[in-house]
């Protein structure tokens, strides 16, 4: 495989020049400076690759994310100008060069966790979702209408306990690390942004955002098939239904129904086994064995579930990467095995880029401010352990 690093742009506390020296092949960045549904241009793309080439020539290798705004999402008036600003994005993308996009589809929030800083037992910090947590927040600080529904008499009397006890600068924090943005989430929320984005989402179900999702594949592949271009969708993080919203990239049968409604070799996964790890019924080798053809990108990281509430909705930590719940050896081989299928059908992307994404800060992590779930140190560590284990398999 592949081996990536993702990159925030200038302002990450990993400088470029320093990659050399982790050992990295490819970067994964993106242009966080636009919003999502505005054109990405072709001059500022240029920037960024010429940026990451300039000390060593390494290449900007997979777009992590072209982000998916809400109004395609929602198909609100806007979407029509949203998915032509999208195939813009897509031209100006392969006139560069760039040929890999990882997206998602999960309405409002992206990836959440509830504590980024959780102190481990070895002295470093890991990020961390707790669903009382997550409760608390749902209900007593967003107090969305009809938050009670999604949860039993107990949560809720233990979530009023517990935000009674909380200080306003523990409200304002919990606040914060929900919905203040975490890194490469399309956007940051105030609590009256979030109110006036759940009015939009009043009435579409599981059923209907999925069809959203397949309607945007509609709009977008046909374009990356003539680009040359592959687009992998990134699981839901965590892969079970937060304040009422549906969620339908959370398993495999998700992937594969939406993967076989538009059957195409430039729609794939983005294969993360920390996000779809956190439910106890999912299988990363069972994942490539059904699906493994379509994985364009891999994240390689690990959870840890914790006991919960609610085990539908399980609590987990950021677990270092060899020793959470995804056996992350027998999922590498499995990745390895399908890169040599693909080597055996002659096809030219054989070769599947991954990242060791997120990671536990540890000794002069606690000395940065990186961004949460991306230090130096702690990420360096996950890649040695897979690398390890690529070089055990590939040897």
């Amino acid at each position: 495989m592949q081996q990536c690093w993702r990159w925030f742009g200038p302002a990450d506390t990993v400088k470029i020049e320093q990659l050399a020296q982790v050992g990295v092949e490819g970067v994964v960045s993106a242009l966080h400076q636009f919003p999502p549904g505005e054109v990405w241009p072709l001059a500022d793309i240029l920037e960024r690759q010429a940026m990451i080439a300039a000390p060593h020539g390494i290449g900007w290798d997979v777009v992590e994310s072209l982000p998916v705004s809400e109004a395609i999402k929602t198909q609100s008036s806007d979407a029509k100008a949203h998915f032509t600003a999208y195939r813009e994005s897509m031209d100006n993308l392969a006139a560069a060069g760039l040929k890999t996009i990882c997206y998602n589809f999960m309405p409002i929030l992206d990836w959440t966790r509830t504590t980024l800083r959780k102190k481990q037992a070895h002295g470093g910090v890991a990020m961390q979702f707790n669903l009382l947590d997550f409760a608390v927040f749902d209900l007593f600080v967003l107090k969305r209408t009809n938050a009670r529904d999604d949860y039993n008499a107990e949560i809720t009397n233990a979530a009023k306990t517990q935000f009674d006890k909380m200080s306003d600068a523990e409200k304002q924090d919990l606040q914060d690390n929900i919905i203040c943005g975490l890194p490469g989430a399309n956007e940051g929320w105030t609590l009256d942004d979030l109110h006036r984005q759940l009015l939009d989402y009043a009435e579409i179900d599981a059923g209907k955002l999925r069809q959203n999702l397949i309607d945007f594949l509609g709009e977008v592949v046909p374009h990356a098939e003539k680009l040359g271009m592959r687009l992998c969708c990134h699981p839901d993080d965590p892969p079970f239904s937060l304040m009422g919203l549906p969620r339908v990239m959370s398993s495999t049968a998700d992937y594969k129904a939406v993967l076989d409604a538009v059957d195409s070799p430039a729609n794939g996964a983005t294969f993360c086994t920390g996000s779809l790890g956190v439910s106890a019924g999912f299988d990363g080798v069972e994942f490539i064995r059904q699906l493994g053809h379509k994985i364009h990108f891999a994240h390689l990281r690990n959870t840890k579930r914790l006991p919960s509430i609610d085990p539908a909705r399980p609590d987990f930590f950021e677990a270092p990467h060899l020793e959470g719940d995804t056996n992350m050896v027998a999922v590498v081989n499995a990745l390895l095995d399908e890169e040599t299928r693909r080597t055996a059908q002659g096809r030219d992307d054989w070769q599947i880029p991954m990242r060791p994404d997120h990671g536990q800060d540890l000794l002069d992590d606690l000395n940065r401010s990186s961004q949460p779930g991306y230090p130096l140190i702690g990420r360096l560590r996950g890649l040695a352990e897979l690398r390890g284990i690529m070089a055990a398999y590939s040897g």
